[in-house]
């Protein structure tokens, strides 16, 4: 059977990972059942540059090409990319900032969900059906436009109460600020969903201004690192929902792609693991360990749970489709913050601040990975040698990684200040990671099961989902399975391939998009908000038209960015009877189609 190569490249906080993989032309857009399966042809890892992000690319691409010196890149067909960047930069903080407009219309007050320090709640509004009932009144949005500039703002968000029902007032404000700093980045909040739940919406605009900037940098350079590899493939980016689309459509809406390393990471094991009983059969624990965060989902009967909700992000619920995932700000580069005076539990925090790699790899602060490095030396020279060979790591748990020497110098002066001893500060600071992992695998637990249980394969039959195995992947996987498994009592295994996982999962993932419709008899209206279409319809106009243009409206959007042949499936379809204005009776109709999320191919592992 002939084979295409398929390149897949994950952009964490600390590493680059790539991955090229050569899959059954037969796989090439096709979701597997049960395979067919994929061959590993090379792997590499490099550093992260954030001031530099091309030469992080460009490295891995580099690094990838001695690890297949036999591989054409010339054969690559597609490449995926999963990145950890933005929701990295949400948890540390270091988000842009952005100015947030909103316009207020019947109902609750709009500041009740305001976000951020630089908001400007503008009068003006629209009824739920996107009348106006009063006109909306610019002058001092303009005025804030210009001193949130001078604040240090990066981009403005604008959203208004029944926009998907009709944009003008969104457009109306972003034209406002547009005129008032001409360059200023505009998101406005109809064109990223459809739905009417405004609180859900301002909270989806705000974050997709927040990391437009760093999402654009990310994709320029990876273009231009591909271009300079002579790889001309079709590029997507994955998604939160497990999916990936084309860098065209990610770029208008980047905040579907925040949660795409952690969704990478699922689909990573879940191509690496198929084959086992355990992830199967009955409920599973993912963990993804990096460097600057440790991701965490649940599996069901081999399916990754899906957020019905919507993503969360630092506590706000948005409007895009995510599997249910978690994100804390706890890896192997995390920083270790000693407070022994002020009487807290622990006198040491790790986290969320990374500024750099560990000591064991040239840092220049202690980090996570360094007291797991003491911890782990002192056990192996009690019982003997665990060290981490080079190359990809094994299954072995309680390893050390890199310079011991080095973390353990690190570890003794900051233990030094504060007049503990080495082997303390390491266990304490040790300890205070793995109760933050345990914790928050305890609160993912729970909220999935405070609702119907759903996954990428439909809703499941269960009452509820208690976890009795552990995936850990991710850089630090081997010098912290053992100890993971001890807190979280369950076993936890490192598959294979367990430092480029992300890497894989992307490779393998599936293109795939969502698109919501919503029809109006009464007004003899249709809109498409993502889209941006208006157009006119009949009183008569019928909830299976509104399904059937729905579906040809997704498969010309996924066709004009170089996808042609995707399923389109319809996922809610909704019709409510109404009455007008002048009391006759009408429609309202909502469809809701995508393309459902997947894999290519499985990995095989023989």
């Amino acid at each position: 059977m002939s084979e295409t190569y398929v390149l897949g490249i994950d952009a964490g906080g600390t590493h680059t990972d790539a991955v090229l993989l050569a899959c059954p032309a037969t796989a090439e857009g096709v979701a597997a059942p049960a395979g067919p399966a994929a061959r590993l042809l090379g792997c590499a890892k490099v550093r992260t540059r954030h001031e530099d992000l091309p030469r992080s690319v460009r490295g891995v691409l580099a690094a990838l090409a001695k690890a297949a010196p036999q591989s054409d890149f010339g054969r690559i067909t597609r490449v995926t990319l999963g990145a950890t960047l933005a929701v990295n930069a949400l948890v540390q903080n270091r988000a842009d900032r952005v100015g947030l407009a909103v316009s207020a219309g019947p109902g609750l007050d709009p500041r009740r969900f305001i976000l951020g320090r630089h908001v400007c709640v503008v009068p003006g509004g629209l009824d739920h059906r996107g009348v106006e009932v009063s006109p909306l009144r610019t002058d001092a949005l303009r005025e804030a436009a210009a001193s949130w500039q001078r604040e240090g703002v990066a981009a403005v968000a604008c959203v208004g109460k029944f926009s998907p029902r009709n944009a003008a007032h969104e457009q109306t404000m972003a034209d406002a600020v547009r005129d008032a700093v001409p360059n200023m980045p505009v998101t406005e909040g109809h064109r990223l969903s459809g739905r009417l739940n405004f609180p859900r919406r301002l909270a989806t605009a705000y974050f997709n201004a927040a990391v437009a900037r760093l999402h654009g940098e990310f994709l320029d350079a990876v273009e231009a690192a591909l271009a300079a590899a002579g790889i001309r493939a079709s590029v997507r980016l994955l998604k939160a929902d497990g999916g990936a689309v084309p860098l065209e459509l990610s770029r208008r809406e980047p905040v579907q792609s925040i949660l795409s390393g952690p969704a990478a990471s699922v689909m990573g094991v879940l191509a690496l693991c198929h084959c086992s009983d355990v992830m199967r059969q009955g409920c599973s624990l993912l963990l993804d360990m990096g460097g600057t965060t440790t991701d965490m989902a649940l599996f069901v009967n081999g399916s990754p749970v899906v957020d019905r909700d919507g993503m969360l992000l630092e506590g706000r619920r948005t409007l895009v489709r995510a599997l249910a995932t978690v994100s804390i700000g706890v890896g192997g580069d995390s920083l270790l913050a000693v407070d022994t005076a002020s009487g807290a539990a622990s006198p040491v925090r790790v986290g969320p601040l990374r500024e750099g790699p560990a000591m064991a790899f040239g840092g220049a602060q202690p980090t996570l990975l360094d007291a797991l490095n003491v911890l782990n030396s002192c056990a192996a020279s009690a019982g003997g040698p665990n060290t981490l060979p080079d190359g990809l790591p094994d299954a072995l748990a309680d390893a050390v990684a890199g310079d011991v020497p080095a973390s353990a110098r690190g570890i003794a002066a900051l233990a030094a200040r504060h007049g503990l001893s080495a082997i303390e500060l390491a266990q304490l600071a040790v300890d205070d990671a793995l109760q933050q992992v345990a914790s928050a695998a305890r609160a993912l637990t729970e909220g999935v099961n405070a609702r119907p249980i759903y996954t990428l394969a439909g809703l499941k039959a269960l009452r509820e989902a208690r976890p009795t195995h552990a995936w850990l992947v991710g850089g630090p996987a081997c010098c912290v399975a053992k100890r993971l498994s001890q807190v979280l009592d369950m076993e936890v295994q490192t598959p294979p391939h367990a430092d480029v996982a992300n890497a894989v999962g992307a490779a393998l993932t599936l293109p795939t998009d969502a698109l919501e419709l919503y029809a109006d008899t009464g007004r003899c209206v249709l809109t498409v908000p993502a889209l941006d279409i208006t157009e006119r319809i009949g009183k008569s106009y019928s909830l299976n038209e509104a399904r059937q243009r729905a579906c040809d409206l997704l498969r010309e959007r996924l066709e004009a960015a170089g996808e042609s042949g995707s399923r389109v499936e319809v996922t809610e379809a909704d019709i409510f009877a109404t009455l007008d204005d002048a009391g006759y009776g009408s429609r309202d109709i909502r469809v809701v189609c995508q393309v459902v999320p997947g894999l290519s191919a499985f990995m095989n592992l023989a």
